[in-house]
């Protein structure tokens, strides 16, 4: 590659981010060069457990423990299976620092997380967008709903999202193919919670990207075929990742260059100009340093990586970090704070099933602090639930339990029927929950990131309720044996990690404007979950893609007038 050729962008980053603005900037003609630290992972080739059934994997879908080992930390035994570990980085090869706990789940490859992602859909209200004024917290956001609707329109149409149109203030409907099903008890518990709860409170079925009708434009997808082996990667396209979607179609303009094992360390900023000039990079096979020019930049490489390449984009004008005039990059670090509910037992329903694996579940759309009725003295803001039923019987496959004939005609039968949800709140964007750079470095000789995050009263306050709340309406549904939970939960563990590059009015507080530019570097555009100045309740995959393409289109617009020439 010509190092002293100059792009119209550099995108960096080709997870749901990068992808959708990979996609937009082509589109508009722009020659784009975008950036993977990665290795290259092509759409249905690269996908090699995608077909393989449990028996065909030699440890029962568990790492062996050498590999699971990898993925542990002082701090966390979570491991990927067999299935999907080859999507994940590991903490020996890509270690990270934690002055408090912090579980950083990462995709190095194209693609990145929108290859795993869980795929729930949902949109911002302006009770989202004015909750930190209305609160007097972080930093009021510089757009409300009615300036992202359109964009949430683009990307749902283009996505292709299912779901059931409620008509709620808090959840805005969407442009949705058809839902797919619940099941009879999850039914049981939707009419359950109509009948006995005079506070809004209902459930639907979860609004996922998966494709359950046609959408347009969307070469080699094909409907979702009720596997539930997304995270694999998915042959027939039936549910939306950059690789069968977004990187395709920016291919397909012929104004895309894509660069893999790419590792962005650094934005190079010119003191004359004020903008940026390109990006520098450490080839992560060879170790070669080497420099990209570009008239633009985008900023996808997930929140705290793109984090880390701020706070590394030193400079004369920015000895903190790249447009850091506040102190406040880094900053403001929020996630979903989840793993609490409850579970229960059902009785009768012995004569039904479901049919397939269905890659969805139930949503409880959050009912808290709405309105006077709703409000609650304990904390601000609210949660939601994701949930669902089926029929297990795991006991059976206990080898001390049964053997021979007996345990396969067990194995044959379904159990009884259970029921369970899983709460996420909302995190506040406290300014001392953040990232800096570590004095350690990694084997490219980068800092390592440190994370010092953590819940607060509200958050713990708040899940105390969320737990209560799950109990309560599967006990008023009948169900039996309820069990509430409140899990080891550790922030980054939702893996919806987001902030600390806010997005605001003001460069004084804040870090981007509401195009998602650098205030002071407007040609720097960040839009990945970095920008975000609040959390919502809601799965923020959605907001990223429409504020993305939105910012994408800006950025067009503001090329061809010549308003972000360096």
């Amino acid at each position: 590659m010509n190092q002293n050729e100059t792009y119209d962008a550099i995108v960096v980053g080709t997870g749901i981010s990068g992808g959708w603005a990979a996609k937009e900037l082509c589109e508009n003609g722009l020659k784009t060069l975008v950036l993977e630290r990665g290795r290259m992972v092509e759409h249905i080739k690269d996908y090699p457990t995608m077909n393989k059934d449990d028996w065909d994997f030699p440890y029962k879908g568990q790492l062996p423990l050498a590999e699971k080992q990898k993925f542990h930390h002082e701090n966390s035994t979570w491991a990927p299976g067999e299935d999907s570990a080859h999507f994940f980085a590991n903490h020996v090869d890509h270690p990270y620092a934690q002055t408090k706990p912090f579980s950083w789940l990462r995709g190095y490859h194209v693609g990145g997380r929108s290859i795993t992602w869980g795929r729930q859909s949902y949109r911002w209200s302006d009770i989202d967008f004015g909750a930190n004024k209305k609160d007097g917290i972080g930093v009021d956001w510089p757009v409300r709903y009615k300036d992202i609707a359109p964009w949430y329109e683009k990307v749902e149409r283009y996505i292709g999202v299912n779901g059931e149109k409620l008509g709620l203030k808090q959840l805005p409907d969407g442009h949705f193919l058809p839902p797919m099903q619940l099941n009879c008890v999850e039914k049981e518990l939707q009419e359950s919670l109509s009948r006995t709860f005079d506070d809004g409170r209902l459930l639907t079925i979860g609004r996922s990207a998966n494709l359950t009708g046609v959408v347009p434009d969307q070469e080699g997808r094909a409907p979702c075929q009720y596997r539930n082996r997304c995270k694999r990667g998915c042959p027939f396209g039936g549910y939306f990742s950059s690789n069968s979607s977004t990187l395709p179609a920016a291919e397909r303009t012929g104004n895309m260059t894509l660069r893999p094992f790419s590792i962005v360390y650094e934005i190079i900023y010119d003191e004359v100009t004020q903008r940026a000039q390109g990006v520098r990079i450490i080839d992560a096979e060879t170790h070669e340093k080497m420099e990209f020019k570009a008239k633009v930049i985008f900023l996808c490489a997930s929140t705290m990586a793109s984090l880390g390449i701020l706070l590394q984009s030193k400079s004369k004008r920015y000895p903190n970090g790249l447009g850091n005039d506040s102190g406040l990059l880094g900053k403001g670090i929020m996630d979903h704070h989840f793993q609490v509910g409850a579970n229960a037992k059902v009785k009768g329903y012995l004569n039904q099933y479901y049919k397939g694996r269905r890659p969805n579940g139930f949503y409880i759309p959050r009912f808290v602090n709405l309105d006077e009725k709703t409000q609650r003295k304990e904390y601000i803001r609210g949660f939601g639930y994701q949930g669902g039923a089926g029929r297990h019987n795991w006991s059976i496959s206990i080898a001390e339990a049964s053997y021979g004939t007996n345990l396969k005609e067990a194995i044959m039968k379904p159990g009884n029927w259970q029921i369970g949800m899983n709460g996420f709140g909302e995190f506040l964007p406290y300014d001392d929950n953040k990232v800096t750079l570590s004095e350690k470095r990694d084997q490219w000789g980068l800092p390592l990131l440190d994370f010092d995050i953590r819940l607060k009263e509200n958050e713990y306050n708040m899940r105390k309720d969320m737990q209560e709340q799950a109990k309560k309406m599967l006990e008023l549904a009948g169900f039996e044996a309820i069990n509430g939970y409140d899990g080891n939960y550790k922030p980054g563990g939702a893996i919806h990690e987001m902030g600390g590059a806010r997005m605001g009015h003001d460069p004084k507080t804040s870090i981007v404007n509401k195009h998602n530019q650098i205030h002071t570097v407007p040609n720097v555009y960040v839009t990945d979950g970095s920008f975000m100045s609040s959390s919502s309740c809601v799965n923020p995959s959605l907001t990223y893609m429409a504020f993305t393409a939105r910012a994408a289109s800006h950025a067009a617009t503001q090329l061809k007038t010549g308003k972000l020439a360096i």
